[in-house]
């Protein structure tokens, strides 16, 4: 069964690019180059990249920009499958641009489509999202129904990041539909995995096994092997919930049965290997499940990037030690655990180690007591037997100086254990109140992207709608719409920096430096007549971190320096420098705009709140300027 997958996948892609290579015409020629190209993405990664660079070369030499650019965008896509983010944005932005450039609509789409791919990778769920609706729109907009199943489906997969599990289903839901009416078989694979991961999270258990299973079949059917074993995976964990644990084996045996020459996916064999170990642990066989921890910490060693997904593995490898009594390996796993979960760490999962720990040791306890008391009747029978009351009154002083001497020990014993436990208690309780803390930050964010970014978001469609809809509009109200959505725009902008500080305990200079380096960057898009230099002191790289609150008034006061120097200076170049004088950073923003008389001039609202977020941080502003020289503003702020 599976080899016949591996072959027959490679007869395809091979006989599709023999059919490519004697095709006379160029561009159909280098469409089905791509669609080769694209298959071995996930078979094949060096046979990609060969077809890829042998094809974008052609498509230079022969001026065919179309193709071009649908090569561009598939060899971003080649980078993301192999890791390379930052090398598959740089491929992404580059189609867009050579889209946008000659009118390719269709491109265009994708290629938008795969940078809310991108940011989705990165974590940035608004971003994501934000590309995937202008994906969509894009798609209907052209009648192109077919393609909008991509953007629709990547939208339900934000949203389950998100833990919106029925706003994401009714998303999968759409994009299924679709595919089943343009017989896209392989994307309807995918479409019935997503499905059975919301349904499963819904607590709709039945529903989840009837959607894997249909797409187990459909994955077998098309030789659709990389699903088809994620599927298994999922179909299996749905087992174990129910606790149906034979069956939850048997699926995810049959997940690691894998074909010859299958480019493996260890993200996927340590997620199986993992639960493998959590299952055999509850059919009471922890000497197995170690087998299968043993190959999952292998992964782990091979793939230090995984870090991030080893917390269940060494909890259930810690439950398998302590089943098999081995206490120093089980403690040394759940430290282990208690690290990577870190601020994740939930207190049920606490009490859960807590209680396994408790009960072995008292187990172990228990043991000793018994063999105590066998030793103590052992020796009270020697003692009858003895003839004489000298020899019996030595023996008992013994007895009762060993008995005395053992107390002592477990006395202590127990000393350092209940003071290990009121530790792991204490920090457990910081744990907890961490958790409590972030969740409400990450709910306040939350409650800000859902109502009011998508309310602002709502805005700028209707009023882009208006002028869409309405080409009879007069210039002055074009203009007013362009105002309301240039604010509204500037509006969201804003609260997207709120919610990154919010959601920081604590902002790196790495952080603040990046978040400055994109602001000047939109601020030269939107005046493009205006020079930006921005430059960093080497030696503030490694400085203190800021509190979110100094991060963002830092960032803020960068903001309305700028700014005030594109609106009323009129400036035609903008210096921004960080530097480090002994314990203090310096900003200095200088322009050399029309400047002003600063002994003569009331300051507006713009310089009075530099001066008041610099005060709320303990930081100095200077603010120097003359009429045609020019307005500089540093502020120092202590590094200690």
């Amino acid at each position: 069964m599976g080899f016949h997958l591996v072959v027959s996948q490679d007869i395809k892609n091979d006989s599709l690019l023999t059919v490519a290579r004697n095709i006379k015409n160029d561009s159909i020629k280098l469409s089905l180059y791509n669609i080769v190209a694209f298959n071995y993405i996930f078979n094949d990664l060096n046979k990609a990249l060969e077809i890829i660079q042998e094809s974008e070369q052609l498509a230079k030499s022969k001026s065919l920009y179309y193709n071009l650019a649908e090569l561009t965008n598939t060899h971003g896509v080649y980078m993301d499958i192999k890791g390379n983010s930052d090398s598959a944005k740089f491929y992404f932005d580059k189609a867009l641009e050579l889209s946008r450039k000659y009118n390719f609509l269709k491109v265009e789409s994708r290629a938008i489509n795969n940078l809310g791919m991108f940011n989705w990778n990165k974590s940035n769920f608004e971003e994501s999202l934000n590309y995937f609706f202008q994906s969509l729109s894009m798609d209907e907009s052209r009648g192109d129904i077919k393609s909008t199943s991509r953007p629709l489906n990547n939208i339900g997969l934000i949203y389950q990041e998100m833990s919106l599990f029925g706003k994401a289903l009714e998303y999968h839901q759409r994009a299924l539909k679709i595919r089943e009416e343009y017989g896209l078989k392989k994307d309807q694979v995918a479409s019935l995995n997503n499905i059975g991961i919301c349904y499963k999270n819904l607590g709709k258990l039945d529903e989840a096994i009837k959607a894997y299973e249909q797409g187990i079949d459909l994955a077998k059917a098309t030789d659709n092997y990389f699903d088809y074993y994620k599927l298994l995976d999922n179909l299996a964990n749905v087992y174990q919930i129910k606790e149906d644990f034979p069956k939850a084996i048997q699926t995810y045996l049959r997940a690691l049965e894998r074909i010859d020459n299958f480019n493996i996916n260890e993200k996927g064999l340590l997620s199986t290997y993992s639960n493998l170990t959590s299952v055999y642990n509850k059919v009471d066989n922890p000497k197995k499940a170690l087998e299968y921890a043993e190959k999952a910490f292998n992964i782990l060693n091979r793939n230090t990037n995984y870090s991030d997904y080893s917390d269940e593995l060494y909890l259930y490898a810690a439950e398998s030690y302590y089943m098999l009594n081995n206490f120093r390996e089980a403690r040394n796993l759940t430290e282990k655990y208690i690290k990577v979960r870190d601020s994740f760490f939930s207190k049920e999962n606490a009490n859960a180690i807590a209680d396994l720990e408790v009960k072995y040791d008292t187990e172990k306890k228990e043991k000793q007591i018994l063999v105590q008391r066998a030793e103590l009747a052992e020796n009270g029978l020697t003692i009858q037997k003895r003839n004489t009351q000298l020899l019996g009154l030595i023996a008992l002083a013994i007895v009762f100086i060993l008995v005395g001497y053992l107390l002592y020990n477990q006395q202590k014993l127990k000393n350092k254990q209940l003071q290990k436990e009121n530790e792991l208690k204490d920090a457990l309780v910081k744990i907890e109140m961490q958790n409590k803390l972030q969740e409400q930050r990450l709910r306040i964010s939350r409650d800000l992207h859902d109502n009011i970014g998508a309310q602002l978001t709502f805005i700028i469609s209707s009023i882009d709608n208006l002028k869409y809809h309405f080409d009879y509009m007069d210039d002055k109200l074009n203009l007013k719409l362009n105002k309301i959505s240039s604010f509204t725009l500037s509006t969201i902008y804003e609260l997207r920096d709120t919610i990154w500080a919010m959601n920081k305990n604590e902002i790196t200079f790495e952080d603040l430096k990046v978040r400055t380096s994109n602001f000047i960057e939109k601020a030269h898009l939107s005046a493009y007549k205006t020079t930006f230099n921005f430059e960093v002191d080497a030696g503030l790289e490694n400085s203190k971190k800021f509190t979110s609150l100094e991060g963002m008034n830092i960032y803020r006061i960068i903001q309305e320096a700028v700014n005030n120097a594109i609106k009323y200076a009129n400036a035609k170049h903008i210096n921004v420098t960080f530097q480090k004088s002994l314990d203090i950073m310096l900003i200095n923003i200088k322009d050399d705009g029309i400047g002003f008389d600063i002994e003569k001039t009331e300051f507006g609202n713009g310089l009075n709140n530099i001066q008041k977020r610099a005060k709320d941080i303990n930081a100095q502003v200077e603010i120097n300027s003359s009429p045609n020289e020019g307005t500089e503003i540093l502020l120092k702020q202590p590094l200690n």
